[in-house]
């Protein structure tokens, strides 16, 4: 019986060996395909080497063993160490070949300043948007729009009031959730743009199923491609981007688009040279817990204030309000900087400016005495033109005392507007009173604050006047002083006699508000 287990064990050695072949140190299995074994035996018999066990203890790799194993065709796992050729491996648009293309790559190529520009203001976007687009499987020639749409400039605005990176209209920016108020604008916003935009575009090219219409929606609105193409398909003509009337701006397009991405794809070819932009995050996020000065968070940051404006420029005013942005994006090293230095400030609190309700309609002046600032400050820091009232409930942003201690409330953060009316210009009227004539119902039958007559005519807002003395009122050009037959008949009283002398302005200069 030993005997027995004794060779059964040696043939199991034996037949292993000869079912092995391989180079030394590794073994592997020959295996022909169907498609080989139907070849002509043409080709010589592969070399089959004996086994070979370890033995011993383990060697050193020899350097012939080494090249040998670099010979073999290893799959390259590693991704492009610069980003331009990231975004060339993502390329999956169809290509658009024409003369208006060509036009285009002419007068790209013929301004390299120009391009030296926008690549490098690119720079700190371009990582983040190929990223969004990878994860939503869209075409990479998608992170070269706002080279179209902006030069990427996030702080771009269009003569019909498009603004941001990605260019979008007010209308359509609230449509995509992208808030408008007083202390932000998210059009602007480098995160919240970049999903919108995209978000828009999946839903233009699920509505077209073509990129080059998604492209010309996108600039001329679904609407206006949807007409364009049921009337070419009435007409029996060509529905593709190419057969569709459209204005100038549209036609030339998507031209743009293929002439920066054929630049892009092939630089050398057009004597142009893009500045190197690494494979890497240009910014992180940061977490904002407490209202903070946009210059304080720049310092604790270390990073330039234009720099730090460039990362997050949809903020309207100097404060940064943690309810309504609780992230800030900066520069991926001074992430760190940031939170070390912000952990360890001890200089008091982090904002100096937060937002006050304005209660009623007042002027800018009267504003201003209310929070104790100077009407020019005042104006200045909320942008307030002239020869405008602040309407009740507008937000204003005014000092912060160093005793408060609350943050703004995110109702406020999330939905502050500035709502302005113009001031309107007034005549100084002088009426004559009836019989029982008050303060009270001369401000009735004008339309006018009871206090404000009664300031003008430096009596008790609860006077009565005489008949026939004379009442100074402050009225709107559109308003007519009552004649004296009117104001009779209205008051039941004796002949009241107007006499009006012609001024522009609110109220006397002695008491102006």
């Amino acid at each position: 019986m030993r005997l027995l287990q004794i060779a059964g064990l040696a043939t199991l050695l034996w037949l292993a060996g000869c079912a092995t072949t391989g180079t030394p140190g590794s073994a592997s299995v020959t295996t022909t395909t169907p498609a080989e074994a139907a070849a002509p035996n043409t080709a010589p018999p592969p070399v089959v080497l004996a086994p070979m066990y370890p033995s011993g203890p383990l060697q050193p790799i020899e350097a012939s063993q080494a090249s040998q194993a670099a010979s073999r065709a290893v799959a390259q796992m590693a991704p492009p160490a610069e980003l331009w050729e990231r975004i060339r491996r993502g390329f999956g648009m169809p290509n658009l070949d024409t003369d208006l293309v060509r036009t285009q790559e002419q007068w790209y190529s013929s301004r390299p300043d120009y391009i030296q520009r926008m690549t490098e203001r690119s720079s700190k976007y371009l990582f983040h948007i190929v990223e969004e687009l990878e994860r939503r499987s869209m075409p990479s020639e998608l992170a070269l729009l706002p080279f179209i749409e902006s030069a990427f400039n996030p702080q771009a605005v269009s003569s019909a009031k498009a603004a941001g990176m990605w260019q979008f209209m007010p209308a359509t920016g609230t449509y995509f959730d992208l808030k408008q108020n007083v202390f932000r604008d998210d059009r602007r916003d480098v995160l919240a743009s970049t999903r919108a935009a995209l978000d828009y575009l999946q839903k233009l090219y699920g509505m077209f199923g073509d990129w080059h219409l998604a492209l010309a929606a996108y600039n001329w609105g679904e609407g206006s491609v949807s007409r364009a193409i049921a009337k070419n398909k009435r007409a029996g003509l060509g529905t593709a981007y190419t057969d569709l009337t459209m204005p100038a701006e549209t036609r030339m397009y998507v031209p743009k688009l293929q002439a920066v991405k054929n630049i892009v794809a092939a630089p050398e070819q057009f004597r142009t040279q893009l500045p190197l932009i690494e494979n890497h995050p240009y910014f992180q996020s940061v977490d904002i817990t407490r209202d903070i000065d946009v210059e304080l968070a720049a310092r604790l940051a270390d990073v330039k204030i234009e720099d730090f404006r460039a990362l997050n420029p949809s903020m309207h005013r100097p404060v940064i309000l943690a309810a309504g942005t609780p992230q800030i994006l900066l520069p991926w090293d001074n992430a760190t900087v940031f939170r070390r230095n912000l952990e360890a400030y001890t200089e008091g609190q982090y904002a100096s400016w937060t937002a006050w309700v304005v209660p009623t309609t007042m002027s800018a002046a009267a504003a201003a005495k209310q929070v104790n600032m100077t009407e020019a400050d005042l104006r200045a820091i909320n942008a307030i033109p002239p020869r405008m009232l602040i309407r009740a409930g507008s937000t204003l942003i005014i000092p912060r005392s160093a005793k408060m201690q609350d943050d703004v409330a995110s109702h406020i953060a999330d939905n502050g507007r500035l709502q302005l009316s113009p001031e309107q210009i007034t005549r100084r009227t002088v009426v004559k009173a009836g019989k029982k004539e008050t303060v009270a119902s001369i401000a009735r039958r004008y339309k006018l604050s009871a206090s404000n007559v009664a300031d003008w005519n430096d009596v008790a807002a609860n006077a009565a006047f005489k008949a026939g003395e004379s009442v100074v009122l402050y009225l709107p050009v559109r308003v007519k002083a009552s004649t004296s037959s009117a104001s009779a008949s209205k008051s039941s009283s004796s002949s009241k006699k107007a006499v009006t002398k012609s001024k522009r302005g609110g109220t006397p200069a002695k008491k102006k508000r």
